[in-house]
């Protein structure tokens, strides 16, 4: 595959240097997990999307994510890394008709409902379609900008992604088990704009993880359909 490269330069925690991705002119797969510490179905879809850090494809060719839902909290267990937010991310891919329904484990690729992982499939075909190239930047000063050379988007949108999460879970359908998450969103930001951006990013969250991504991507600005996107370690 040869969809796209990525350049990144020497980046150390608190973005002590700085750091470069730039996608091809063809999409970059973007794989979403909708997933529940408080959902005893969860684990095995949560254990695939940790397995994707292992591939050599790994924010080359696509950019995993995983949105922790919150509607789930009430049986008993609250997700440390569910918001509010996220659930209505997957309702609006309801909306959009990009999926059936709110569930989890529920896996969204391309801005499509992938339902092949139930049936035992564990790779996707690729996106290839033309799109543009998406550049994108972090300094010293946790200044973040990005530029997209392709249809005029709408919005910006930057994930902070915690790895190596660990959690001793003490009730709800998980009992007992001790779990773990890759590629978790701990922060999402929206910023308006059509073909550049700026941003200073927070400070990113501290949930005990081992190391951090950033993934960034375009979308309309009255839809959550992704155009192009990027990502890559940061610590």
């Amino acid at each position: 595959m040869t969809k796209w490269f990525i350049a990144l330069l020497f980046l150390l925690p608190s973005f002590a240097s700085a750091a470069e991705w730039t996608s091809g002119t063809s999409k970059t797969d973007v794989v979403e997990l909708f997933t529940s510490e408080g959902c005893s179905s969860c684990p095995p879809a949560d254990r695939w999307l940790s397995s994707l850090k292992s591939s050599p494809e790994l924010f080359k060719e696509f950019v995993p994510m995983a949105f922790h839902v919150d509607y789930w909290d009430y049986i008993g267990w609250k997700d440390p890394f569910a918001k509010a937010a996220y659930s209505e991310r997957q309702r609006n891919y309801v909306r959009e008709g990009h999926v059936s329904q709110s569930y989890t484990p529920g896996i969204v690729i391309n801005n499509k409902e992938w339902r092949q992982w139930f049936r035992g499939q564990r790779t996707w075909t690729d996106d290839t379609k033309q799109v543009g190239v998406l550049r994108a930047s972090a300094n010293d000063k946790r200044r973040f900008k990005a530029e997209f050379d392709g249809e005029k988007a709408g919005q910006l949108h930057i994930a902070i992604l915690g790895m190596g999460l660990t959690t001793s879970v003490k009730a709800g359908e998980n009992r007992g088990r001790e779990l773990t998450h890759d590629f978790v969103v701990l922060k999402l930001i929206t910023v308006p704009g059509e073909k550049s951006w700026t941003v200073t990013l927070p400070e990113f969250p501290e949930k005990g993880q081992k190391r951090n991504a950033i993934a960034a991507w375009v979308t309309p600005s009255n839809s959550q359909t992704i155009l192009q996107a990027v990502g890559g370690y940061v610590d």
